[in-house]
């Protein structure tokens, strides 16, 4: 395989755009093992009190990801997610207004490998989300098994990450006065191991959960489509049936997590690695559906939800694709 070496008078903006990428990508694959492994070694060292300590603040801690979090306006702000942004570029597309005296429930799609689009517009500022949805606060649904991780949980929640359980969706939509949007990607880990350039395969059509919840709450459904987002990495071949995917399922299944094969490029080439590529991801926000409050909905209430809201995820594709050739 012939290398594609990255020239050597690439501008600092650049240059600071894909450090900005790589720490994201070092948080996600390895930052969790180095803080469980920096709390092992606190626990066997002189400073083994201050681990007591920490231990004693996550039982007293331990309800917090699924109440809410603990976000920080500081993290969420920092210059690095501005370069972060920048890279791809990610930008946040406003459809409409949207009322922040109502909870939301924002139905991301597709997860793609990394969800890099609903982190830069829902984990930072650097779309400015506040400034286009006055009032509204977001919070992105993470897999449980983060927030038991040791210094990673309480960095993950500074940028608006938030347990998964229902229970923390349903402490978010029910929000007296409103003005929460609980973030589900709604194919979750299967979707991921479908993620690759040129593909979208999403998983809906069984995925009924998160409407039983905006139906339990009254919270406004509400379409989010990321284009761009499976363009970002490639993937080993897996197909459904092959050994790879086999074993890739029971690790789901085990796990909570799966393990896609991913690559991209380098950090000083451009033919193999694991940043993504350098391609934009158009995150658009769709017009809400109106949910009434309806705490014991039925399987048929669930079902019709259901297909008005697959309805409504078609005309936001159209939509926004049509408004690309208008252009």
């Amino acid at each position: 395989m012939k290398v594609q070496f990255a020239p050597l008078n690439i501008p600092l903006r650049r240059r600071l755009q894909t450090a900005a990428v790589l720490q994201w990508i070092f948080s996600f694959l390895v930052l969790a093992q180095c803080c469980l492994a920096a709390f092992v070694l606190l626990c066997v060292s002189d400073w083994w009190i201050l681990a007591a300590l920490y231990a004693g603040w996550l039982y007293l801690d331990r309800d917090t990801p699924t109440s809410g979090g603990r976000r920080s306006q500081w993290v969420r702000n920092w210059t690095v997610w501005k370069y972060f942004r920048d890279y791809f570029p990610i930008s946040l597309v406003k459809t409409v207004d949207l009322d922040p005296n109502t909870n939301y429930l924002f139905a991301f799609h597709p997860h793609g490998v990394l969800v890099a689009g609903a982190f830069g517009n829902f984990c930072t500022e650097a779309s400015h989300f506040s400034e286009l949805f006055p009032g509204l606060t977001p919070y992105l649904l993470m897999l449980p098994f983060w927030f038991r991780v040791p210094f990673f949980r309480d960095y993950i929640m500074w940028g608006g990450l938030v347990s998964s359980e229902k229970a923390s969706v349903s402490y978010l939509l029910s929000h007296p006065g409103g003005g929460a949007a609980a973030v589900v990607a709604v194919g979750g880990a299967p979707e991921s191991l479908e993620a690759r350039p040129g593909a979208l395969t999403l998983q809906l059509l069984q995925r009924k959960g998160f409407i039983k919840l905006a139906l339990k709450h009254g919270a406004g459904l509400v379409p989010v489509f990321s284009f761009g987002e499976n363009e970002l990495f490639d993937q080993m071949e897996n197909p459904v049936g092959s050994a790879l995917r086999r074993v890739q399922d029971r690790l789901q299944r085990i796990m909570g997590v799966a393990l896609p094969l991913f690559h991209a490029r380098g950090v000083f080439q451009y033919s193999f690695g694991l940043l993504p590529y350098r391609k934009p991801v158009h995150t658009v926000v769709g017009r809400p559906i109106r949910v009434d409050l309806n705490p014991c909905p039925t399987k048929e209430d669930i079902e019709s939800l259901h297909q008005r809201y697959m309805e409504c995820v078609c005309v936001c594709v159209c939509v926004y694709i049509s408004s690309l050739f208008r252009v």
